[in-house]
């Protein structure tokens, strides 16, 4: 069951950069101000979807402290109110892509995702071109890049006793595929027995890939990935393009 990455998901690889760190914090922030507005309730126990955004949050390593202070603003009368919108479309060599953002400004967030677009040979399409190709999932990430001490066979058997589907394992870093609503048990679950949750969500899988052989066509796949996930309205990029690390240190 252990084997390569069932999708290439470049984000994975430079989770520990500070920038991409931010980012998570600034998502799932975002998820916990829209649990607070759409529940009508800053208490968790009366707010399911409140409930699962802290869970969420505390899975992916958020301090207390941020939650608490997100939560306060966002119950406040001068809180942000956004707006969850995905949009999908095709990359260079017709690789697809999934773009979720939460904006509280949907000319803006339209706009800025349609240039990016066009600026780098891609084509915006309509809801449902290109999501008939991903499965929603869950996904958990070990990196263990840092201090090597994860034994894999072991960490592979603890995820699949804990209700884990599937298992990957590549350079040091883990990817544990449950369903889609077990993300967060599972995660706990490997967080009891000593090991150290990268992150832990749900992801959108690619039932087929895409491989880019010329290193031109990926300059630019990778700066549209780039720019979208730079855009402080986009929470997530998924694709199907197979083999974003051959070009990587060359993006």
């Amino acid at each position: 069951m252990s084997g390569h990455s069932k999708f290439a998901n470049i984000k994975h690889k430079k989770e520990k950069n500070d920038a991409a760190k931010a980012k998570v914090f600034t998502r799932l922030s975002k998820e916990i101000a829209m649990a607070v507005k759409e529940g009508g309730s800053a208490d968790p126990n009366a707010n399911s979807k409140l409930r699962d955004a802290i869970a969420k949050a505390k899975a992916n390593n958020i301090p207390n402290d941020n939650i608490e202070r997100t939560i306060k603003k966002a119950s406040g009368s001068q809180g942000e109110s956004f707006e969850e919108i995905t949009y999908e479309g095709y990359g260079p060599a017709g690789v697809a892509l999934i773009v979720e953002t939460a904006t509280d400004n949907r000319n803006r967030t339209a706009g800025n995702v349609r240039s990016y677009f066009s600026k780098y040979h891609g084509n915006m399409g309509t809801t449902g071109s290109v999501s008939f190709m991903f499965e929603e999932k869950g996904l958990i990430v070990i990196n263990d890049q840092e201090d090597e001490e994860v034994d894999e066979d072991e960490l592979m058997m603890a995820a699949l006793d804990a209700g884990a589907s599937d298992f990957a394992g590549e350079d040091h870093i883990y990817e544990i595929y449950t369903e889609k609503e077990d993300v967060l048990a599972i995660a706990d679950a490997l967080k009891q027995a000593g090991y150290k949750i990268d992150s832990a969500d749900r992801a959108m899988i690619p039932s087929t890939t895409v491989s880019i052989d010329d290193e031109e066509t990926a300059k630019f796949m990778n700066l549209l990935i780039e720019r979208l996930e730079e855009d402080e309205d986009v929470m997530n990029v998924w694709h199907n393009w197979e083999n974003p690390d051959q070009f990587e240190q060359d993006a």
